[in-house]
């Protein structure tokens, strides 16, 4: 095999109390053209779509980095690669762009090395490179995933999601990075708080499974990142109190933000959209708000 091309989807991580361990993936996706060259270049990248300028196109490009880390982990030379990468999935936003990019490179690079690695493998140097499974189990696997373990331990549990549950992702026009996202939570948790989210975890995967409202209007809400976290997002408030009003179950912060995820049911995912842009749009925000759908495949390869 000399060309591949991998196709890999967009993710939704925490849901809510499910922090650094539960994530979904979603009908966006970002592809990904590996082909070996004849030539003795190193590597070759290209970049379209959406924020195509701001990829770099050297060799300290994650997915480049992602790429080269397979074929070091397998003791094997890489080759000289030409990468072609078509975006669609915006960056710094808390939809995984960085998860498509470790997951893309690598079973990239595991196609056209013969594929020395399982897909468990990959996942687990996935894992590593990203420094937790959130969000590339499911952009590996697909559909919703909770990941509990450690390095060689890992236990993937496919959690059941109801399909009168539409996921709308509201992205506005700012970025916000992952470290600053870090950077505001607290070292330590009290008790109480650890409490509220273990109860609320439970509820969640019943939420999601059911599609229960009642439930789910609750089991979002968490005390580990987003009390912290809002604060960095202009509008949270105002744009979360709009889509609760327009029939959403509740809101959330899509991984580390800014994006914000609703729940809803289905008849009433048009309305949430309205006002979530809307609203947004009175904070002075151009946000592009989209409904979704479970993505239930995971990452694609074709030749």
């Amino acid at each position: 095999m000399n060309s591949v091309t991998v196709t890999v989807p967009a993710t939704t991580a925490n849901i809510g109390p499910g922090f650094d361990c539960l994530g979904a993936a979603l009908t966006l996706y970002n592809d990904f053209t590996f082909t070996i060259l004849d030539t003795p270049e190193t590597v070759e990248i290209s970049v379209t779509g959406t924020e195509a300028a701001k990829v770099g196109t050297d060799k300290d490009n994650l997915l480049y980095k992602s790429f080269l880390s397979l074929y070091q982990h397998a003791g094997l030379t890489p080759p000289p690669i030409k990468i072609e990468i078509g975006l669609n999935v915006p960056l710094a936003r808390g939809l995984g762009s960085s998860a498509t990019a470790i997951v893309g490179g690598l079973v990239g690079a595991n196609e056209l090395a013969g594929q020395p690695f399982s897909i468990n493998d990959v996942m687990e140097l996935a894992i590593a490179l990203e420094g937790h499974p959130d969000n590339v189990v499911p952009a590996l696997f697909g559909k919703c995933q909770l990941s509990v373990g450690q390095p060689g331990n890992w236990q993937i549990c496919e959690i059941p999601w109801h399909d009168d549950l539409i996921p709308i992702v509201a992205i506005p026009n700012f970025e916000l990075s992952t470290e600053a996202a870090r950077a505001v939570l607290p070292k330590d948790y009290s008790r109480q708080d650890a409490i509220f989210n273990i109860a609320h975890m439970g509820l969640l995967i019943r939420g999601l499974e059911t599609g229960n409202g009642n439930w789910l209007s609750q089991a979002m809400d968490d005390m580990i990142h987003q009390p912290y976290r809002l604060t960095l997002i202009k509008g949270y408030d105002a744009v979360k109190l709009a889509a609760l009003a327009s029939g959403a179950y509740n809101v959330v912060i899509s991984g580390a933000g800014p994006t914000l995820l609703a729940l809803a049911y289905r008849p009433q995912a048009e309305y949430v959209v309205t006002a979530m842009r809307e609203t947004w749009a009175m904070e002075e925000v151009e946000a592009d708000v989209q409904i979704l759908a479970l993505d239930l495949e995971g990452v694609r390869v074709k030749p």
